[in-house]
C-alpha cells in the first residue's frame, strides 16, 4: 500500500518542521490531503472515512492533543457512490423516525383531548383540582423516571449539572401561559379558543426565525398557512365564532393570543436547549426527561406563587382553597359522602393523566428529533380527528356531537397543507446561520 507524505513548514523564528503521513488505500486513483496549522506540530493521520475527514492528533512541546478533521478528497466513483447511498439510507431512516414520532404524537394528542373531556365528567365541579393534580403529579412522575434513567446510565451527571437558568425560564413561561390562558378561557367561548390557538404556529415560525436562524421555504410557509386555515374552517363553520369573539371582547382574545405566544416561546427554548446540548455535552444530546423534569418542577414552583391569582380566576376564594382541594381529592378517589356525581373516578382522570404524560413525552421527543414547527403541526393535526371522535357514542358523554358543516372541507385543506409542507425533506427545510 502506497503512502503519501507531505511536509508542513511553520513560519516564524525557531519554528520546527512538521511531517504528516496518510496512507492511500489500494484502488484509489487520487488522494488529496490538506491540513491548516498555525503552530509547529507533528501530524499523524489516525484514520479516514469517505466524506468524513481524517481525525489526527498532534504533538507540540511534548504533549499530544486532539484536533479537528483535516480535509481530504477521494476521487473514486465507486466509493463516492457508496457514500452517497449511505447518506440516502441515513436520510431515509431519519425521515421514517420523524414520521413514526409524528404519528405517535397525533394518536396521543387525540387521546389527550378526548380523555380530558371524559375526566371532567366526574370532576366537573373540580376542574382546578384536576389541573393542579396534573401539574404537581407530573413532577413526581418525571423525576421518578429521571432517577431510574440516571441509575441505568442513560442520563449522565453532565446532563444533570447543566445550567438551570433555561429551565427556570421554561417553567416561568409555561406558568404564565397557564395563568393567561385560564383567565381568557374563562371568558371566551369554547369554539373560539381552537381558532385563536392557530396563532401558536405563527409564533413558533417567527420565534424560530429570530432565535434559531431558521429560513423556511415558500412551500413550508404556505403549508403552515393552509393547516391553520383548515383548522379554522373545521371548527368555525356553523359555530358562530365571529359573534363569540365579539362577545368575548378584544382584550380577552389578545390575552389568549399572548398565552399561545408564551407557550411557543417555551417550545422554541426547549429546542434551543437540545441544540446547544449536542455541542456542549460529551454524552450527546440532552435527555428529554431532564428537560421535562426540571421544566415541570420550575413550572410547579411558579404555579404555587400564582395560586392566589389562579384560584380567583376559577371563582375560588384563596381562603377556601384548602377545603376545595380536599373535596376534589375525595371526588377523585370516589370515596366519602362527596362521591355522588363522581362516577368514572378515579379511572377516567387517571387515564387522562397517563395519556397526557405520554403525549408530552412524545411531543418533546418529536421536538428533539425534528423542530418546534413539526411538533406543532402534529399536534394541530389531532384537532379535526378529535372533533370526529366526539361524534361517536363515547361513555359518560351522553348524546354524541354532530360534525360541523365544513368539517370535510377544513380537513381536506389541512391535509393538503401538511402535504405541501412535507414536499421538501426536513433536512432541507431550513438553513442555520453559519
Amino acid at each position: 500500500m502506497a503512502s503519501l507524505c507531505r511536509r508542513l513548514s511553520a513560519a516564524g523564528a525557531g519554528a520546527s518542521v512538521g511531517r504528516a503521513q496518510l496512507r492511500r488505500p489500494a484502488g484509489i486513483s487520487e488522494l488529496r490531503y490538506s491540513c491548516y496549522v498555525g503552530r509547529p506540530m507533528r501530524l499523524v493521520a489516525a484514520g479516514a472515512t469517505v466524506g468524513g475527514g481524517a481525525w489526527v492528533s498532534f504533538a507540540s512541546g511534548g504533549r499530544e492533543e486532539k484536533v479537528g478533521a483535516c480535509s481530504y478528497a477521494v476521487e473514486d466513483r465507486k466509493l463516492a457512490a457508496d457514500g452517497g447511498r449511505e447518506s440516502v439510507e441515513g436520510s431515509g431512516k431519519r425521515a421514517a423516525e420523524v414520521a413514526a414520532a409524528a404519528a405517535t404524537t397525533v394518536v396521543l394528542g387525540v387521546g389527550n383531548r378526548v380523555l380530558y373531556k371524559l375526566a371532567l365528567v366526574p370532576l366537573k365541579q373540580y376542574p382546578f383540582f384536576l389541573a393542579q393534580l396534573a401539574t404537581f403529579g407530573y413532577v413526581i412522575v418525571y423525576f421518578g423516571v429521571l432517577y431510574i434513567r440516571h441509575h441505568a446510565g442513560m442520563v449522565t451527571d453532565e446532563m444533570l449539572d447543566a445550567p438551570k437558568a433555561p429551565f427556570v425560564v421554561v417553567g416561568l413561561l409555561e406558568a404564565l401561559a397557564a395563568a393567561t390562558g385560564m383567565a381568557a378561557g374563562a371568558i371566551l367561548s369554547g369554539a373560539s379558543i381552537p381558532i385563536l390557538s392557530q396563532t401558536f404556529l405563527v409564533w413558533q415560525i417567527l420565534l424560530s426565525i429570530i432565535f434559531l436562524g431558521r429560513r423556511y421555504k415558500v412551500n413550508q410557509l404556505l403549508g403552515c398557512f393552509l393547516v391553520s386555515i383548515g383548522v379554522v374552517v373545521t371548527v368555525a363553520s356553523g359555530a358562530g365564532v365571529g359573534n363569540s369573539l365579539k362577545e368575548g371582547g378584544m382584550f380577552w382574545s389578545l390575552l389568549m393570543i399572548i398565552s399561545f405566544f408564551l407557550q411557543a416561546a417555551s417550545t422554541v427554548l426547549k429546542e434551543t436547549i437540545f441544540l446547544d446540548s449536542t455541542q456542549k455535552l460529551k454524552g450527546g444530546s440532552m435527555d428529554l426527561f431532564v428537560v421535562n423534569s426540571y421544566g415541570s418542577a420550575f413550572q410547579a414552583l411558579f404555579i404555587c406563587l400564582l395560586l392566589p391569582f389562579l384560584s380567583k380566576l376559577w371563582g375560588i376564594p384563596f381562603s377556601q382553597l384548602p377545603n376545595y382541594l380536599k373535596d376534589g381529592a375525595a371526588c377523585f378517589l370516589n370515596v366519602g359522602t362527596l362521591s355522588n356525581g363522581c362516577d368514572g373516578a378515579p379511572l377516567l382522570p387517571l387515564l387522562f393523566i397517563i395519556v397526557n404524560i405520554g403525549f408530552n413525552i412524545a411531543l418533546l421527543h418529536l421536538l428533539k428529533i425534528s423542530s418546534a414547527v413539526v411538533s406543532c403541526l402534529a399536534s394541530t393535526f389531532s384537532v379535526p380527528i378529535s372533533i370526529y371522535v366526539f361524534t361517536m357514542p363515547l361513555p359518560y358523554l351522553g348524546v354524541a356531537s354532530s360534525l360541523p358543516a365544513g368539517f370535510m372541507t377544513g380537513a381536506i385543506i389541512l391535509i393538503f397543507g401538511l402535504l405541501i409542507y412535507a414536499w421538501t425533506p426536513s433536512n432541507g427545510s431550513f438553513s442555520a446561520p453559519t
